[in-house]
């Protein structure tokens, strides 16, 4: 077996959780939830996988400049929750790519119930080998993925191969601080074993071996610690809700959010905001 068999099997067991969207759809019935006519809105609470959520996909999206002539994307699209919501607030069509199969389905279940599955749907896939032909996408988008990636030169070389000419690579990822080892577990990793972080500078080496030239690079980790810090007093004063992430990763998710907090506090992780563009031909 080759190390990225490995390391892909170990990051599905991490991922995968039995019947996830019937979890999911039952969480929601019992916080009054119509479930056959849902919102995007409705399901951030889960869907939203990533450091301050739906704000953050909005902030990126503003900054790729998306609208619905685009055709996006979206690398490691987990449960569905980023590509429901380019595509009910752009209008823009979007593929979901991902790599733990259940995750696929769950977001599959999800779309159908917010009545988006004319705009949006999924593929269950590696990274590193995408199933799409050159040239496919005017977007491809990335939120809080390429942690668990060890070859990123390849996972950047891909996303290049299926962008128009002209097209631009959306990033929104966590990074390598400079203050010593993550603590785990993490919420994309319980071991370092299935952790890839680069720092800020091995990103941008990467893009550009990559032949992609950055455009916008925005630092968020101040706004990422403010985020963490709101939520920590939250599930203190209130404990964890009923809509979370903690459907997706199981009981350890409140050792994994304060372990998140702790490595932004200090400074061991850092966030970043990233377009680049894929220069015409």
């Amino acid at each position: 077996m080759s190390r990225q068999t490995g390391v892909n099997q170990a990051i599905e067991t991490h991922y995968t959780r039995a019947d996830l969207g019937d979890v999911i759809l039952a969480a929601l019935a019992n916080a009054g939830k119509d479930v056959n006519r849902l919102t995007p809105a409705e399901l951030a609470p889960v869907d939203q996988f990533h450091i301050r959520g739906r704000v953050a996909t909005l902030e990126l999206a503003q900054a790729v400049g998306l609208d619905d002539t685009k055709r996006v994307l979206d690398v490691g699209s987990g449960v569905g929750g980023t590509s429901r919501a380019l595509a009910a607030e752009f209008g823009c069509r979007v593929t979901g790519i991902d790599l733990t199969d259940e995750y696929c389905r769950a977001a599959t279940l999800l779309t159908a119930r917010t009545g988006l599955t004319h705009l949006v749907d999924y593929r269950q896939g590696d990274a590193t080998c995408l199933p799409f032909d050159d040239q496919s996408f005017d977007v491809v988008w990335t939120e809080h993925v390429a942690m668990n990636i060890p070859d990123k030169g390849r996972l950047y070389r891909e996303m290049h191969r299926v962008l128009k000419p002209g097209g631009a690579l959306a990033i929104y990822d966590v990074l390598a601080g400079s203050c010593g080892p993550v603590h785990f577990p993490v919420p994309w990793a319980r071991t370092p074993q299935t952790s890839f972080l680069v720092s800020p500078d091995e990103l941008r080496a990467l893009l550009d071996e990559a032949c992609f030239e950055v455009s916008e690079w925005v630092d968020t980790t101040e706004a990422a610690r403010t985020w963490f810090v709101a939520l920590a007093e939250k599930i203190a004063r209130e404990g964890l809700p009923a809509l979370g992430f903690h459907l997706l990763l199981g009981p350890d998710f409140r050792e994994m959010a304060h372990n998140q907090g702790r490595n932004l506090q200090e400074g061991r992780i850092v966030l970043a905001q990233v377009v680049a563009r894929k220069a015409w031909e």
